[in-house]
């Protein structure tokens, strides 16, 4: 089982320096590395046997993979002296990166759609490396043990969990200060799986919306925050203030960090009650069935804004990782006709998206029209056959609750 835990950092003023001078380095040999996977791949996308078009005739040169540019950095550390300074793991996985951002432009998605190609990245654009290995010790106290950076001050609001393993550390910059992500395993965790169905007794159906954030076909809601709609006034004249500064100048950045802080805080609002939404909601029932919905296709439409505030996705996200950790499980169902069939009696009832309440002249059942279809999705899932680990969920900052196989 893996889990990650992440806690604010508070570094003095030499150990800024060196993890600023660490991320512009960091990001030069990105933008190198993957220059140098940008040249062969120009050169060499034409057969052999094939005349090249579109430049001359290239030299053979072989392809820079991810091993011929790690065993590389040799030379690099010897030509740029200063690279010595970063620790040698932390720099390797930089060259990760760049593997993976390349491999990933020639790969496509679910709907067969190719992905978008890798930037480069410009000043003050690279914001996280990482140590893929490190000593289990590293924490004492109140700081943290950072190889080749030194003892960083950080604050532990929670304990690491009893069991689990620190695998990588890594270190990241945002609006607000530096932030250090542990990420955890525990080998204990059994994994294996059965298959079970789901039935109306252990599922619980939820419909999304705007009027509230969520609808169960219990008949209970959850109302919508809207946390960027209520900060956009302080927004808005955070934005005019950056507008009136000289770009660049020390008073420019400091209107930026003011606008990126803002930013950041309702995003943190909103992960925070989606992830409270989550725990409730697991709390209830043993699987969770909800729309399959196309959220892109939806947020371009004239409820974007609302749509993009809800995030959606971002919460759906949180449930499924949440529930598989719990040993629970979520069904995604064709949302086709969820407000419109009828929940009692199975007749489609055609309404209008301001009609807000479902009345068949069918069998005379009269509802609200976002619970018809939380009741309609639950009925979708049930017979769905998961796969549901069992085990016990262990203490990783969350409410214990045992997975069993479900009835």
């Amino acid at each position: 089982m893996r889990t990650a835990y992440q806690y604010k950092l508070r570094p003095n003023k030499d150990q800024i320096a060196t993890i600023e001078f660490w991320f512009d380095l960091l990001r030069r040999q990105y933008n190198y590395r993957l220059g140098e996977r940008f040249s062969w791949w120009e050169e060499n996308r034409c057969p052999v046997n094939a005349c090249p078009l579109i430049m001359p005739i290239p030299q053979l040169k072989d392809n820079p993979d991810y091993y011929s540019q790690k065993k590389d950095l040799v030379n690099t550390k010897d030509k740029f002296r200063e690279y010595k300074r970063i620790h040698s793991q932390v720099l390797q996985d930089c060259i990760k990166r760049v593997k993976l951002a390349f491999d990933r432009w020639f790969k496509t998605d679910k709907n067969g759609k190719k992905l978008g190609k890798p930037r480069f990245k410009g000043k003050g654009r690279y914001h996280s490396f990482t140590y893929p290995q490190i000593k289990q010790d590293c924490i004492e106290e109140n700081k943290i043990n950072l190889p080749k950076i030194g003892r960083v001050k950080l604050i532990q609001h929670r304990p690491l969990p009893e069991g689990f393993n620190i695998k990588t550390v890594t270190i990241s910059r945002k609006a607000d200060g530096y932030y250090v992500t542990l990420s955890l395993e525990d080998k204990s965790v059994p994994s294996f799986n059965c298959d079970v169905k789901a039935t109306s007794e252990n599922t619980l159906g939820i419909d999304m919306g705007l009027k509230d954030f969520l609808l169960t076909s219990e008949g209970e809601s959850v109302p919508i925050p809207q946390y960027y709609r209520s900060s956009q006034k302080r927004l808005k004249t955070l934005q005019k203030r950056l507008s009136r500064k000289k770009k660049g100048s020390k008073r420019w950045l400091k209107a930026v960090k003011a606008v990126a802080k803002q930013h950041k805080k309702v995003a943190d609002k909103r992960q925070d009650f989606h992830f409270k939404t989550a725990n409730e909601l697991l709390l209830k029932a043993d699987v969770i069935a909800h729309e399959n919905l196309n959220i892109k296709g939806l947020a371009k439409t004239r409820l974007s804004k609302s749509i993009n505030d809800a995030a959606w996705g971002q919460f759906l996200t949180i449930l499924t990782v949440k529930a598989e950790n719990a040993g629970q499980k979520t069904i995604a169902v064709n949302p086709q006709n969820t407000s419109q069939d009828c929940s009692n009696c199975g007749e489609k009832v055609p309404k209008e998206l301001s009609q807000r309440t479902h009345s068949c002249p069918h069998c005379g059942v009269v509802i609200d029209r976002d619970v018809n279809a939380a009741i309609n999705i639950k009925k979708r899932a049930a017979g769905h056959s998961v796969l549901k680990a069992r085990g016990v969920r262990r203490g990783t900052g969350t409410t214990k609750r045992e997975a069993h196989a479900i009835p």
